[in-house]
């Protein structure tokens, strides 16, 4: 108490320092700078109305905390805190020091401001070496940028919005396009000189107001020489467009032998369909980009948002959590959550650490162990004093570990990226010596069929399957997955799990359970094990303890007659005591046996047994009388062997990275015969450890099920979450095993190698057609047969390689995992 009150002094001299020195005179009034001295009433810099009186005879003036200017002790702006008066020169100075005391009375221990929203850092998923202060797109690829940290209340992205609106606004417009394109001419709906304008009608909304973040791609990916496939997609619709635009406003300039009834066929089918699809494409991406930065915003919102402060003369205020400072005394009742880091100076509870340590088991606090922010009061009262607040708690640097690892891995570069560039470039030249070659070699009329050839060679390099090559493969392994109770969140996770040759698991809720089970009791001096555990589940009835939920839930499972408990008493870190059926009950650690002066040594080596196989262990005394010991665990999951033998089988390394203690974790490991283990790892080092294992050359999975694994699963080459996890959990990482069983990571391994041997192949057969089909539209075959290929068959062509792609990328539904 004494050294906060002199920092308090410290403070109010400083500042009394500090205003002596902005003028030889008085100090002036932060708010009107108006002299010390006299009287005057001017709006303050709010608009609100500020008076300001001084007097010669007021004596002994103090320093204004918010202002630092010296204000006389009769002023009538005055305000307590913390058993000190502080005196202020106006309504408003007095009002911000209300609205946050501590700001202003421990400015050394006031966490710097947030940035404003306009000073973030926006970056690409792509390429994270693009940072910008603003909004935009990357200038490599065309990508959105995001936020590097968003806000919890962020709202949903608005370029998905956007997209979400412009594809259903439009997309009636490109199915009605296309069914009068294909089927209009043959039954006759409209006049022949007529069906081409309402084509064209019908497909400018989408390709001229939907398509248009495409086409700013598209020009972004010219001014920038960065080819990509916005370029692809942008030119092709273009191409397609303008052509059929032409064709129909200037049906004349076309030679005869391309039209029928001087009618020209026209492809705003095409370009409406393709713009349809690229948007819902990007809907889709959009919509999983974002479960990127959801993890983080409910990571952001698992902290409490107020919390309950002791102030010096023992009252209690409830503050919002951001005027938490280093310091204060804060009380956390029961069922609350732990507002910051801290330590505890009164009062003993268990807590609830799961989401942050991943231990199932709830931890006893007493006076002097630290306590971590987030985390959940199960039973008594605490009061602790704050240590870490804002940036600096556990919660905070495991939201900073998450964001720095997502950015940090590097995406799977997609075979289609690799060679767009170079195809996008061959295209166009292509297509211009095309024109150029039949501009001046060819028949008359020549450039109009060096005009001709040219579109025809954009249409049907138009990267629709090489577009679609890789998409209908991951959205078909995508299906097939979640029928297998597998969830993928992007297609580098179906890409990579392939390549994947070591697994880091956490233990409890991936390899067990995560909750506790009943195990075993034993009797001695003549109690029966069925006794033993009717006795310490009546006097368990009364605890708010997580493992007596537990005994009581065996009892009556076993149908056991519970006895009224009288004389409850819970001991924060021995155990409990009460009276039953006229019997004196303790049941706890060996600790409160030495208490009741009863000697548990002859179950010593049972229990030390029990807690090698990682068990929690309970001893029992009646009357001061040992009668046995009760045992619960974290049982291992049925599935899990079986999950391992495959895994092995398959060559993978399992390493287990747990929370736990160590012996718990040996005793699991011993178990499941795994020969590599960690306990008592922090998120921290379960993320070095991922880090570690990539360093070494290896390609690392995660699996987990909670908060604490979260920083890992984000930086794994895939993150595994299981499905009876956190949400947290399940938004960091990639993939998600929907009955969290470890056995579904041996067969999405299967997926993987068959997905990529897919997309393999739709590649292939887009880049041989493209070889094939780029020649024949620019005419190479006709000094040898006179055949020419119309717009008309090269978009026919067109839309057969996609046919053919997306029914090669079907067959994966049939395919064995």
């Amino acid at each position: 108490m004494d050294e906060r009150f002199d920092s308090k002094v410290d403070s109010q001299a400083g500042r009394e320092v500090r205003a002596s020195k902005l003028n030889d005179g008085p100090a002036p009034c932060a708010h009107c700078n108006a002299a010390k001295g006299g009287e005057h009433e001017q709006a303050d810099h709010r608009g609100r109305p500020h008076v300001h009186r001084e007097s010669a005879e007021s004596a002994a003036p103090v320093s204004d905390p918010v202002c630092g200017m010296m204000v006389a002790r009769d002023s009538r702006f005055q305000s307590e805190y913390e058993g000190s008066r502080y005196y202020f020169c106006s309504k408003s100075c007095l009002q911000k020091f209300q609205e946050s005391p501590g700001r202003y009375v421990r400015p050394q221990l006031e966490e710097p401001a947030a940035p404003a929203s306009g000073s973030a850092t926006y970056t690409c998923p792509m390429h994270p070496e693009i940072r910008q202060d603003h909004p935009g797109h990357c200038p490599k690829c065309g990508m959105t940028l995001e936020p590097l940290m968003p806000e919890p209340g962020d709202d949903e992205d608005p370029e998905l919005v956007d997209f979400r609106r412009r594809f259903w606004s439009t997309l009636p417009f490109s199915i009605a396009t296309f069914l009068l394109a294909m089927i209009g001419h043959r039954v006759g709906w409209l006049p022949a000189s007529t069906q081409n304008w309402v084509e064209l009608v019908l497909s400018a909304p989408v390709v001229l107001w939907a398509g248009l973040p495409i086409f700013r791609r598209f020009a972004q990916s010219l001014l920038n020489r960065s080819p990509n496939m916005w370029t692809l997609i942008g030119l092709g619709t273009a191409a397609a467009f303008i052509y059929s635009l032409v064709a129909t406003a200037a049906p004349a300039l076309f030679p005869s032998s391309l039209t029928v009834d001087r009618k020209v066929g026209v492809y705003f089918e095409a370009a409406a369909v393709i713009m349809s699809l690229t948007l819902l494409g990007q809907v889709l991406e959009l919509r999983a980009r974002s479960q990127t930065s959801a993890a983080i915003r409910l990571l952001l919102g698992l902290a409490p948002k107020s919390a309950k402060r002791i102030r010096a003369d023992g009252t209690e205020e409830d503050v919002p959590l951001s005027d938490v400072h280093v310091g204060d005394i804060l009380r956390v009742r029961p069922g609350e959550k732990v507002p910051v880091d801290g330590v505890v100076t009164d009062g003993a509870s268990t807590l609830d650490e799961s989401m942050i340590t991943g231990e199932s088991m709830p931890v006893t606090k007493r006076a002097g162990d630290h306590v971590i922010g987030a985390t959940l009061n199960t039973s008594g009262s605490l009061i602790l004093r704050a240590e870490n607040v804002g940036s600096q708690t556990v919660l905070a640097q495991i939201v900073q570990l998450v964001a720095q690892a997502q950015r940090s891995k590097a995406p799977m570069q997609r075979m289609a990226d690799k060679v767009a560039g170079v195809f996008v470039l061959a295209v166009i030249a292509v297509a211009l010596l095309t024109f150029f070659a039949w501009g001046i070699l060819g028949p008359q009329p020549s450039w109009v069929f060096g005009l001709i050839n040219a579109v025809a060679v954009l249409i049907i390099a138009c990267p629709c399957a090489m577009g679609l090559a890789t998409p209908m493969s991951i959205m078909v392994a995508s299906g097939k997955g979640a029928l297998s109770g597998v969830l993928f969140r992007d297609a580098a996770a179906i890409e990579n799990l392939r390549r994947v040759d070591t697994l880091v698991v956490d233990k409890t809720g991936t390899l067990t359970e995560g909750r506790p089970v009943f195990e075993r009791a034993i009797g001695v001096n003549g109690y029966s094990a069925d006794e033993v555990l009717r006795l310490a589940a009546s006097l368990d009835q009364s605890s708010e303890h997580p493992l007596a939920a537990t005994l009581v839930a065996a009892a009556n499972e076993r149908r056991l007659a519970l006895e009224p408990v009288k004389d409850f008493d819970a001991l924060a870190g021995l155990g409990v005591r009460g009276m039953s059926d006229g019997k004196k009950l303790a049941l706890g650690n060996t600790a409160l046996m030495s208490e009741e002066q009863t000697d548990a040594g002859t179950l010593a080596r049972d229990g030390d047994a029990l807690r090698a196989q990682g068990a929690s262990v309970m001893y029992l005394a009646v009357d001061g009388t040992l009668a046995g010991l009760l045992a619960v665990s974290d049982p291992i999951k049925a599935s899990t062997p079986e999950a391992l033998a495959a895994l092995q089988e398959a060559d993978i390394r399992v390493v287990i990275a747990s929370g736990d203690g160590i012996a718990t974790v040996k005793a699991a490991a011993t178990r499941l015969k795994i020969g590599e283990f960690h306990g008592e790892f922090k998120p921290a080092d379960k993320l070095a450890l991922v880090s570690r294992l990539q360093d070494e050359g290896a390609v690392v999975a995660m699996a987990g099920d909670g908060i604490n694994d979260a920083p890992a699963l984000a930086k794994a080459d895939v993150g595994v979450a299981m499905g009876t996890g956190t949400d947290v959990a399940m938004s960091s990482a990639q993939v998600t095993l929907v009955k969290g069983d470890l056995r579904g990571i041996a067969r999405t391994r299967a997926l993987s190698e068959a997905t990529v041997r897919n997309m393999k192949q739709n590649l292939a057969w887009a880049f041989v057609y493209n070889a094939l089909g780029v020649p024949l539209a620019a005419g190479a075959l006709y000094p040898l047969t006179g055949w020419l290929l119309s717009p008309m068959i090269a978009a026919l062509a067109m839309s057969l390689s996609s046919a053919s792609v997306i029914a090669n990328a079907l067959r994966l539904r049939s395919a064995r995992i």
